[in-house]
């Protein structure tokens, strides 16, 4: 069993059933429907939700199967609304370490994630302070591109916008700009705010420095302010230019925020968000394979 043992696989099955069955559908969005014998959720469920395949998750509630991946266990804590304590319980049962808060593993607080559930006619994520995407919307996906498969420095955006070109195609190039002065004066606040000797805060900036003159010039600047409300300009690669207000909600201890995206007032943006619900994902990774180009993964 990938060095798990026989007992820690049993106790991980029966702790996933044990919270499957608390959680009623309304609860993550789901509809109850009919036929339902039990008030909660169904096996098949809990994989749509945590990206899995049934028989794959029945086979973890059976304590069969392979060891999960520690991003399997992520999908499925947000999944199961855990707490932060059961959380860190379940990386343990699979013999998987716990994560530190901050990466694209952290644990999304569940009012958040409830929160970000109940969005469900505008773009809504929630990142960490480091600008990680830990978890998105299907409207944000289709304005964003999808991040989930992003891992190490290159999950944070701020480290791919100073390091990828690419991650730039999101904004106009007449914004850049003021996008980079933003970030840097963010990631500055962000810094203060954590531990001094937060690795990951501080392997970032020293690979910043190292790597991108422009933000070793910004950060020279000493530039401190929170990103709270944005009005952007984002260039869709089918829809075109989308004028949004970017509004967040931090978290208590400020490492996470709520971003959603509102039509920008006086522009036609409300009509475009709206058409982004139409176009979705699948028309819009057509058109940048065909474009030659991979957006898609770097908003």
């Amino acid at each position: 069993m990938d060095g798990m043992s026989a007992v820690k696989y049993a106790e991980l099955g029966a702790f996933l059933r044990s919270r499957r069955e608390r959680i009623r559908p309304a609860d993550v969005g789901l509809p109850a429907g009919p036929r339902r014998r039990v008030p909660g959720l169904r096996r098949e469920e809990v994989a749509q939700l945590a990206g899995a395949s049934v028989d794959y998750y029945n086979e973890l509630e059976r304590g069969a199967g392979s060891q999960p991946s520690e991003q399997m266990i992520a999908a499925l804590a947000r999944a199961l609304r855990l707490s932060g304590d059961e959380r860190d319980y379940l990386y343990r049962l699979a013999d998987r370490p716990v994560p530190v808060q901050g990466g694209p593993a952290s644990h999304v607080h569940p009012g958040m994630l409830d929160l970000l559930g109940r969005m469900t006619s505008t773009p809504a994520q929630v990142i960490t302070d480091l600008h990680v995407t830990l978890v998105q919307n299907p409207l944000a996906v289709a304005l964003l591109g999808d991040q989930s498969g992003l891992r190490g420095p290159r999950a944070s955006f701020v480290h791919r916008w100073f390091t990828e070109p690419e991650a730039r195609l999101l904004y106009p190039e007449a914004d850049h700009e003021t996008q980079s002065r933003a970030f840097v004066a963010d990631l500055r606040a962000a810094a203060a705010r954590r531990d001094a000797k937060d690795p990951e805060t501080g392997s970032m900036i020293r690979t910043l420095l190292d790597v991108s003159p422009e933000f070793a010039a910004l950060w020279a600047d000493h530039e401190v302010a929170f990103r709270r409300d944005d009005r952007k300009r984002l260039l869709h690669p089918v829809i075109g230019l989308i004028e949004v207000n970017c509004l967040n909600l931090f978290s208590e201890d400020g490492r996470q925020r709520l971003l959603w995206f509102t039509p920008a007032v006086g522009t036609e943006s409300a009509g475009l968000l709206e058409l982004l619900a139409v176009v979705g994902t699948q028309e819009v990774s057509a058109a940048t394979r065909t474009a030659g180009r991979s957006p898609r993964r770097q908003g």
